[in-house]
């Protein structure tokens, strides 16, 4: 299902993928926050429509364009108990310093944000981290 938000005209192609990192305090006062603030932070997110519509963007510091996106499915690191495909999980950054490890940015990393929700769409693998955690690997929206 398509949602609308706004992107600079650089971002705003068909096929531009980002995570959504939440409002920024400029944001605050703009008239058009509710409609281009409706994504869920920590999300992957891909511009299927550009529209003919432009609006001023304290942001961007420039116009923004109306665009339509769709969520994209992302890795995550969930704890491994209970997590079956289908299940709806909430997940927030995890305190860990491994920097080395090769899950930590879908673990740890600056694009998860706060807690959010997300959908398991399926499980990866599942393993014991470096933090001593027994944790899942799936692919969520």
């Amino acid at each position: 299902m398509a949602a609308i938000t706004l992107l600079s005209a650089q971002q705003a192609k068909p096929g531009f993928r980002m995570t959504y990192l939440g409002a920024a305090p400029v944001c605050g006062p703009c008239r058009f926050r509710n409609a281009c603030l409706s994504l869920d932070a920590g999300h992957r997110y891909e511009v299927k429509t550009v529209r003919g519509v432009r609006h001023p963007c304290a942001l961007q510091e420039t116009e923004a364009c109306v665009v339509e996106v769709e969520p994209l499915p992302r890795a995550l690191v969930v704890d491994g108990a209970g997590v079956v495909e289908g299940a709806t999980v909430e997940v927030g950054r995890y305190p860990c310093r491994h920097l080395d490890c090769p899950h930590w940015e879908d673990c740890a990393g600056p694009t998860l944000g706060g807690r959010s929700r997300f959908t398991i769409e399926g499980i990866v693998e599942e393993k014991v981290c470096l933090a001593g955690r027994r944790i899942k690997v799936v692919r969520a929206r």
